[in-house]
């Protein structure tokens, strides 16, 4: 109806000057007229001009008073014309803001007498908020200072209009020749074809933009690691159980049962299942032994282990679970050296902030052979972390319950000019290795990480919480660069 409306008035006149009045003269929707406007304007149907004006239109609380009248000529009938009102109960038959902003209003004006009793000073009040917040509604102008104090106080707001003016374009026609968009069967069979007007193609118009996936900066950080692991010939270790027994979370790790990270307060344990269903018998008697006399040259801890404490089921708190079953299945066998490691998620109760969630990522190497020394150890952590762009490290002693020794992994970072804690490592205890069946010259050395911290360093991510979780910006994930860990 639109279109039909501006191609018919254009063909008995030059030009539509206003669009928003040729819109009200006929009872068009304005934003209907424009659309069509800008679609005969790609056309060529008719040539568009921009036009603006700037008007003042109601908030919703000028709307509010233009209906009610200002809250200052509220007040004023709400006070009796004779005598006077007590304040509370005035306040009680007004809403809050209508009472607070009327007081104010109506003692600026000096209209009543304000007090514990408010009375009236005057008989009689216009309300010229009202009728001027109903001639900007009309549409009508109003003075300068008028428009000033209705602004001040947020009655009306400026509003910019756009519309257009129109006159004809160099293919206009009192009715818009409908253009084939694609060439059909249909059209080669009826030969309709030759008289067919297309639509012109616009070579320069963007096509729909392609969707694709994006990848994490975790699952990038962690592919670049994957790929030093390999390359220094490690075998990655299947670490898909998040549930484990505390057998093999804890016990087989020569780790106490009265150890304070066994608390519920630090693990997450499993009400149902809340037990195993099954551990390998011989060997639990072997753990339980070590635990309560020792063996192997050591005294244990000379407690009363607990098999009801091994066989409760909890979220894994460390993926060296998962190392102490590869090697007791490694153990089984007749002896060969290996490397393992694994990337996977872990679980710890712990309280969230910017630097700790209760899930997060443990990175774990380990090498199992004949006389490993501790400067083996040192020596492997010196290549891996070089590869990772650490070339500076230090170590310091440490006390972990199944390695001896230990050490805490320090790496220099040049941004903050100082010595940064990376990682933790050590050599596997004689108390966790024999009872598994290795032969005594065998040994395990291992370390550990987490895959949070060295991303967050890389990309410049300073609370942990805006890179993992319910909380992630998932722009994050769309404009994140490549990981360039471990490339030259």
């Amino acid at each position: 109806m639109a279109e039909e409306a501006i191609l018919g008035y254009l063909e008995k006149n030059e030009q539509i000057s206003d669009s928003g009045n040729f819109a009200a003269e006929l009872g068009l929707d304005h934003n209907d007229v424009v659309n069509v406007i800008k679609s005969l304007h790609g056309f060529r149907y008719v040539d568009a001009q921009d036009i603006k004006r700037e008007t003042w239109v109601l908030t919703d609380e000028g709307r509010k008073y233009a209906a009610e009248g200002s809250p200052e000529v509220q007040l004023f009938f709400a006070v009796p014309p004779e005598g006077s009102v007590p304040k509370d109960e005035l306040q009680k038959k007004l809403a809050p803001a209508v009472f607070k902003i009327g007081c104010s209003q109506a003692g600026k004006n000096r209209w009543v007498e304000m007090g514990k009793q408010i009375s009236r000073k005057v008989q009689h009040v216009e309300d010229k908020v009202k009728d001027l917040l109903l001639r900007v509604q009309d549409g009508h102008a109003i003075e300068k200072d008028d428009i000033n104090s209705l602004k001040a106080r947020k009655l009306i707001v400026q509003q910019t209009w756009k519309g257009y003016s129109v006159s004809k374009g160099p293919n206009y026609a009192p009715k818009r020749k409908k253009v084939a968009t694609d060439l059909t069967r249909e059209n080669l069979q009826r030969g309709d074809w030759k008289e067919l007007e297309f639509k012109e193609y616009n070579f320069n118009a963007k096509g729909q933009p392609a969707e694709g996936g994006h990848l994490h900066p975790l699952l990038k950080v962690r592919k670049q690691l994957k790929d030093i692991f390999l390359q220094m010939g490690f075998e990655e270790m299947p670490t898909n159980n998040f549930v484990e027994s505390s057998f093999w979370n804890f016990d087989v790790l020569f780790q106490p049962q009265q150890h304070p990270a066994r608390d519920s307060h630090d693990t997450f344990f499993l009400e149902e299942p809340s037990t195993t269903r099954e551990l390998p018998e011989a060997y639990v008697e072997l753990v339980k032994r070590v635990h309560e006399s020792g063996g192997y040259g050591s005294r244990g801890y000379g407690y009363d282990w607990k098999r009801e404490e091994a066989n409760k089921n909890l979220l894994r708190t460390h993926t060296t679970a998962v190392s102490s079953r590869m090697l007791k299945a490694l153990a089984e066998k007749p002896f060969a050296p290996k490397k393992y490691f694994s990337i996977d998620r872990v679980f710890r109760n712990e309280a969230v902030d910017r630097t700790h969630l209760a899930e997060f990522h443990q990175i774990e190497g380990l090498v199992c052979d004949r006389g490993l020394t501790l400067g083996d150890l040192i020596g492997v952590l010196h290549d891996f972390f070089a590869r990772l762009g650490m070339s500076k490290l230090r170590f310091k002693p440490a006390y972990n319950p199944y390695t001896e020794p230990s050490m805490e992994i320090f790496s220099y970072h040049e941004g903050l000019g100082k010595w940064v804690e990376i990682g933790n490592s050590g050599m596997f205890r004689p108390e966790m290795l024999l009872p598994m069946g290795f032969p005594e010259d065998v040994r395990v050395i291992a370390w550990g990480l987490s895959l949070e911290r060295p991303t967050m360093i890389l990309y410049g991510i300073d609370n942990i919480r805006d890179l993992f979780g319910h909380k992630v910006d998932l722009s994050l994930i769309k404009r994140n660069p490549i990981c360039r860990l471990g490339m030259d």
